[in-house]
């Protein structure tokens, strides 16, 4: 049995998911972010029970159709832009189409329909906070960071972080190395 899970975005979430399984005696085959596959069927009552237990830590058990779609979406968005250094052969709406099973336009409709935002958006905010990820650690350079997140070019990258954050990469870079010297000198 599938159960699909919100605001399941990260490791901490997958153990704790995994806690919480292990609590009911429910055994399952796979557990990634956003969706857990049981070995068998579970009782409405330790269905009901999972479901509270997630709640407490900010999870949500997911019923309806479109919201089960939606964080499929995400998920794939944050695996593929946070988690994976391997570059989509596609373009990312190929890769989400492929991976989803479903045409983009559909997929993109339904986002937009539900989170209020398109998905091309949702993708660029992402990639924006990755970039700033990037920006910390300083072990890759503009053009590194454009390849691996499918920019055209360093300049388009750049222009995009500017246009979502109104700084440019270089400029964010030293403000988040004043931030830290700050912190140092306390």
């Amino acid at each position: 049995m599938k159960l699909y899970i919100k605001y399941m975005v990260s490791l901490r979430c997958k153990m704790l998911v995994k806690e919480e399984l292990t609590k009911l005696g429910l055994d399952y085959v796979t557990l990634n972010l956003g969706m857990v596959e049981t070995k068998e069927e579970i009782t409405h009552e330790k269905r009901t029970q999972l479901k509270n237990n997630l709640l407490k830590s900010g999870l949500e058990l997911l019923d309806d159709k479109k919201s089960i779609l939606i964080e499929k979406i995400k998920n794939v968005i944050i695996e593929m832009i946070h988690h994976t250094d391997e570059i989509p052969k596609t373009n990312y709406s190929g890769y989400l189409s492929e991976k989803l099973g479903y045409d983009y336009t559909y997929l993109s409709n339904t986002f937009s329909e539900v989170k209020g935002i398109t998905l091309q958006q949702y993708i660029i905010r992402h990639k924006i906070e990755r970039v700033k990820e990037l920006l910390l650690y300083d072990e890759l350079n503009l053009t590194e960071m454009a390849y691996k997140l499918h920019y055209s070019s360093s300049a388009h990258l750049s222009n995009q972080f500017k246009k979502v954050t109104g700084l440019t990469p270089s400029y964010y870079k030293k403000l988040k190395a004043k931030r830290t010297q700050n912190l140092e000198n306390l």
